[in-house]
């Protein structure tokens, strides 16, 4: 039984310690008497004993994995020894409800006026429930973010929001070490706060993304602010006498009095935050709100449709573009490419919308309807062509996904559709992913027959890399190299080049927007197997698809 007067030290402490949580568990342990007070919303979660344990250290011991017992065991040893003041872990424990979730535990002991362990104190932080607070930045965090989104969006307001990321900081954690990097976040959260005192609120995104929310500021307030930010993190920075350089992207929007979803939001600005990224060399990129020929602006439009997602993919459908033997002109296969269409908005055509959904952890969904939608129409083409194989583009969202061969693998057995008719199509984002991810992908892909073309082969820098690493079926040599080919003595020498280098690595070239019979013509020259361009066809609906090639 507890004496009373060491119940009340615990509580005493705990309350003290409880004010600094955050949201997370608080422990404390009289060390002398090994009884420790626990917080109730541990106790429900994690089915332990009673609010007040004692030996409970041992105790909380048996629900942590397996594999994670000896590191938790030795240093909890040294802490209640005494050997250790602090107490820093990460470990992986049993919940109620059956399953592993992640944990981060900090505590530090207290020692009496003879400098004796006295109590061991600190939080437990469930890596698994949202945390609407960030600990380092003392800032609202993602979620955070997405909730004061959602108000402010649900009523209204016109609204300016940049989030930018600070470049290469993992080198930074290499060289000195994750609590310095923390310190740099630390610093860092100050410094920005300060540049952009009274413009609006800094939130702490995740990983080494903050971004800001504006009422009253215009974009040109933002651009001012990310110079200032650059400068100052250039020039004057520094983090406990260390001098420390900071590099940055960033992107930005602006919400014109629009009830749109927060993840839309974030979405849009994602897609500008790459853009910053891949395409303008770390400069504020604002993605336009521009009104479009259907009177609306464009991110409410990226609103309704990201919305038809949900709503089991409602209004897309998919066109399909015949690609044909160079020699003979006969068809062997098509690109699946997608459409959306309502009767407010009419037909959208992807380039409106496709490069911000990337960014949205919706798209895999997408790409799964994509998919079984291309195979089913391609089903009812292959009796009259065994041949046929139908190209199916990919996004990077979804090669990011654990589950994706996996995925790709169930809708085909499902389909009962041979994997040989089915070609995936790297996109030039999706090769910016790490190689060591894409070559395990596409080769467990490659090895069950499933073909895989790079698509707009030589408009990127990793074109190369890729082929040299993935094992490539074909490469789609972009339009832009095509257009003026039988003018441009430099295209010309293009084309040469990629054909002979896929050719190198056998793999087929496909040259993409034919449009006359004198492109077709020239491009017999080179080492070209199929051809795709409106000569032949523009993408057509499934049904006339059928009509002009199947059922003629």
């Amino acid at each position: 039984m507890m004496d009373n007067a060491v119940k009340a030290r615990i509580d005493s402490l705990y309350e003290a310690f409880s004010v600094l949580s955050n949201g997370a568990y608080t422990y404390i342990t009289d060390m002398r008497t090994d009884w420790t007070r626990w917080s109730k919303e541990a106790v429900r979660y994690f089915d332990l004993p009673d609010e007040y344990m004692h030996g409970v250290a041992y105790t909380w011991m048996e629900r942590i994995h397996p594999d994670d017992r000896a590191a938790y065991k030795e240093n909890i040893d040294k802490v209640m020894s005494g050997q250790l003041s602090e107490h820093n872990l990460q470990y992986r424990v049993l919940t109620k409800d059956g399953r592993y979730i992640v944990c981060t535990c900090r505590g530090v002991v207290l020692r009496d006026g003879n400098g004796s362990p006295d109590f061991f104190g600190g939080i437990i932080k469930n890596n698994d429930t949202l945390s609407y607070f960030d600990d380092i930045s003392n800032m609202r965090s993602l979620y955070g973010f997405l909730e004061d989104l959602q108000s402010a969006s649900c009523r209204g307001e016109s609204l300016q929001i940049m989030i930018l990321d600070i470049n290469d900081f993992s080198r930074l954690n290499e060289i000195y070490g994750y609590t310095f990097g923390n310190r740099v976040l630390q610093e860092f959260s100050k410094m920005i706060k300060t540049e952009a005192h009274g413009m609006g609120t800094w939130y702490r995104m995740d990983g080494t993304k903050f971004a800001i929310v504006c009422q009253k500021a215009s974009v040109d307030d933002l651009k001012n602010l990310y110079k200032r930010i650059q400068y100052n993190s250039i020039h004057d920075f520094n983090v406990d006498g260390t001098r420390v350089v900071l590099s940055f992207v960033a992107g930005a929007i602006n919400l014109d009095s629009l009830a749109v979803s927060a993840e839309t939001v974030y979405s849009c600005l994602s897609f500008a935050y790459y853009e910053s990224k891949n395409n303008h060399l770390g400069e504020l990129f604002v993605l336009k709100n521009n009104v479009g020929d259907d009177k609306r602006f464009a991110i409410e439009r990226i609103n309704v449709i990201r919305n038809s997602i949900v709503n089991n993919c409602e209004g897309f459908f998919l066109c399909y573009q015949p690609i044909v033997d160079a020699t003979t002109e006969k068809i062997i296969g098509a690109e699946a490419l997608i459409r959306w269409k309502n009767d407010e908005y009419g037909v959208v055509p992807p380039v409106q919308f496709v490069d911000v959904l990337e960014q949205d952890n919706l798209f895999p969904e997408l790409g799964k309807w994509i998919l079984r939608t291309s195979i089913r129409d391609a089903k009812k083409i292959l009796d009259s062509y065994p041949g046929f194989v139908i190209n199916v583009n990919l996004s990077y969202t979804q090669l990011e996904k654990p589950d994706f061969v996996d995925s790709v693998l169930h809708i085909l057995e499902q389909a009962k559709f041979p994997p040989q008719n089915l070609c995936l199509e790297i996109t030039e984002r999706c090769r910016l992913l790490d190689m060591d991810l894409l070559k395990n992908i596409f080769t467990r892909l490659r090895g069950r027959g499933i073909k895989v073309a790079l698509d707009d082969f030589g408009t990127g820098f990793s074109s190369i890399g890729v082929l040299r690493e993935i094992p490539v079926t074909s490469v789609k040599i972009d339009r832009s190299f095509v257009m003026n080919i039988e003018q441009d003595p430099s295209d010309q020498k293009t084309v040469r080049f990629i054909s002979e280098l896929a050719d190198s690595f056998s793999s087929s070239v496909t040259a993409e927007g034919i449009e006359t019979p004198e492109m077709r013509e020239f491009l017999l020259r080179f080492k070209i197997k199929s051809l795709q361009g409106f000569y032949y066809s523009k993408p057509l609906p499934i049904n006339d698809f059928m009509d002009k090639y199947v059922n003629a």
